[in-house]
């Protein structure tokens, strides 16, 4: 016997994940944009600078570009969001009066 789905989905769902969607494109835009402005001073500054070439490894060179790429992303979604909902939130204080 299949199981039954009861759940019924609302109007707002699918504006939802339109803005999660918009979200998330907007934050892998900015991911590749800052990984690569932050990777090519680093990868360069690792094969000139001698305090950097003794003291970062490939691994601290990847979590340096690691970690700009994940500000990046985070960043952008959350402001992307955060717009959406105050969009949301003027759009119905908009309509009650």
């Amino acid at each position: 016997m299949a199981a039954r789905n009861f759940l019924v989905r609302s109007p707002k769902e699918e504006e939802s994940s339109a803005a999660v969607r918009e979200a998330i494109t907007q934050g892998l835009k900015n991911a590749t944009i800052s990984g690569t402005v932050v990777a090519v001073p680093t990868l360069v500054g690792c094969r000139v600078l001698p305090w950097a070439k003794a003291n970062l490894n490939y691994t601290a060179q990847a979590l340096i570009i690691s970690a700009a790429c994940i500000a990046g992303f985070f960043i952008t979604a959350d402001k992307v969001i955060l717009r959406n909902a105050r969009e949301n939130t003027i759009g119905k204080m908009g309509k009650s009066t």
